[in-house]
């Protein structure tokens, strides 16, 4: 057989191969988040905080901020159930690659070049509820580009569960114009310290 077309079919059946790992991860996690708000009530936070920082008078952007406080109450309490389920899933399949790109079996052939989403939800969750306890002394201002960070950069570990770290950061900077590395610098010290040590960056 044509060596040009043996590779060709290989090519295939790894992209092939690659494609199937990959819906398994997004329908795992996908089962655990399917009950719950959490993306809702985050487009709920993001919209707030914007239309908070927005106002002129720190009176009205008080009264903003204060309608919130139920929905951040309810996204902690949330992600915290969403942490606590999601480590119950097996080793294996809370693993997931640290290379750039993704490829069949990454994480069985390179298990040293892997990050484990039970820790990482973990992290995340404890992360999002200490920078919704206002108590590291930040400003309104700066405690909601603190709470959006977090909330931010979860949102790319869950991607990079799911497809990869390459996805994960293109589509962070798509949808919020965000690098992935401003978003590591602007979560608490807890978290990014944790988070780098997972993850390895």
């Amino acid at each position: 057989m044509d060596p040009a077309l043996l590779l060709l079919l290989g090519g295939a059946a790894l992209y092939a191969v690659n494609r199937h790992q990959q819906r398994q991860r997004i329908a795992l996690l996908a089962h655990f988040l399917g009950p719950l708000q959490i993306e809702k009530l985050m487009e709920t936070l993001t919209q707030g905080y914007l239309r908070a920082l927005g106002e002129s008078d720190p009176t009205r952007q008080a009264q903003v901020f204060a309608v919130l406080e139920g929905s951040e109450a309810q996204l902690a309490a949330q992600f915290a159930q969403l942490a606590r389920e999601f480590a119950a899933v097996p080793a294996a399949q809370a693993r997931a690659s640290t290379l750039a790109l993704s490829f069949p079996w990454a994480s069985v052939l390179l298990p040293a070049a892997t990050f484990d989403l039970r820790k990482l939800l973990a992290v995340h969750a404890n992360g999002i509820a200490q920078a919704l306890r206002s108590d590291a002394g930040l400003s309104p201002r700066d405690r909601a580009y603190r709470i959006s960070a977090e909330l931010f950069l979860m949102q790319h570990s869950c991607h990079w569960f799911c497809k990869s770290r390459a996805v994960a950061s293109a589509r962070m900077l798509a949808r919020h114009q965000t690098p992935h590395a401003q978003l590591v610098a602007s979560v608490g010290p807890q978290t990014r310290s944790a988070y780098l040590a997972l993850t390895g960056g």
